[in-house]
């Protein structure tokens, strides 16, 4: 059975500092104690892509209304009471942060080159070495490497509610 070495990240991405350059997953379900899961329930209405929109498409925005980092310690849970998201212009979900039963791990994939790791953007990137005859193919190695930890999910259960007096188009 093949086997496929397994590292922890270098810089851990568990605090609440950090910055989007140091995290390569999507900010959009960071939460004040890390990456969380999205559970929601029911049909979320977001505008149809156009041909000028860029590839990605920001369904909401996430909000804490009672987190507050200099009033909150690391131990104060309080804040996971109420969670809003909101959707497009015209629809808003309340839910709650739970903490998972069992802890779930973001891994991705990462090429050793001799001693050095480098992170894998897309499939067909063979670590820049092309013209070698075939020699660097066989020293690059497939790893796959340990980016976060989600000890939390993000929970709506009730179907998104309407924001009156904005009009959705």
């Amino acid at each position: 059975m093949p086997s496929i070495p397994l590292h922890i990240a270098l810089s851990p991405t568990t605090t609440t500092t950090t910055t989007a350059t140091s995290n390569p997953l999507p900010s959009l379900l960071h939460t004040p104690t890390g990456l969380a899961l999205l559970e929601i329930q029911g049909t979320v209405h977001y505008p149809p892509p156009t041909t000028t929109s860029p590839l990605t498409t920001q369904i909401g925005k996430l909000v804490f209304p009672l987190y507050n980092p200099t009033t909150n310690d690391a131990s104060d849970t309080k804040w996971m009471k109420r969670v809003y998201m909101y959707i497009g212009k015209g629809q808003r979900m309340t839910g709650e942060c739970r903490k998972l039963g069992r802890p779930i791990g973001v891994v991705r994939k990462c090429s050793r080159v001799g001693g050095d790791v480098r992170m894998r953007e897309g499939d067909d990137d063979d670590g820049g070495n092309d013209g070698d005859g075939g020699v660097g193919e066989r020293e690059i190695k497939e790893e796959l490497e340990i980016v976060e930890v989600v000890r939390y999910k993000i929970v709506f259960s009730a179907r998104p509610e309407p924001i009156s007096g904005i009009a959705e188009e």
